[in-house]
């Protein structure tokens, strides 16, 4: 399957952008992150590439304030992708380099000029 224009324009524009911005296809699958979330993340993308739902929750562990993990349905991204609206939370991550950050994340879905479910980005910085 190709890569849909969207995620292609999406993926230019969040070159640009000073904010950390992700992008999951319609399973919720990493698709990208740029270089200001590459900073909260702790690893380059061109290091971790493309990864599932379930590996890149299980590598950044998001959890709530009391650092008890979140469950996949509470998880702001996954939950934008699979109610098609838009979600704001806050959560804290384990970077890849170790360090715990709490972060806010809008995350935000992506139609199609079709009218078809594309997936989600997400906006997000450190608190």
């Amino acid at each position: 399957m190709s890569t849909p224009i969207e995620f292609v324009l999406l993926k230019q524009v969040a070159g640009y952008l000073a904010l950390p911005v992700f992008v999951v296809d319609e399973e919720g699958n990493l698709e990208y992150y740029n270089e200001p979330a590459e900073e909260v993340l702790g690893q380059r993308y061109e290091e971790t590439g493309q990864i599932p739902l379930q590996t890149w929750v299980d590598l950044w562990s998001p959890m709530d304030a009391d650092g008890r993990r979140l469950p996949l349905d509470e998880v702001p991204l996954p939950r934008a992708v699979r109610e098609r609206r838009p979600v704001i939370g806050t959560i804290t991550i384990r970077g890849l380099d170790g360090l715990l950050r709490e972060i806010t994340v809008t995350a935000l879905p992506l139609e199609g000029a079709d009218g078809s479910h594309l997936g989600a980005f997400a906006i997000f910085w450190v608190t």
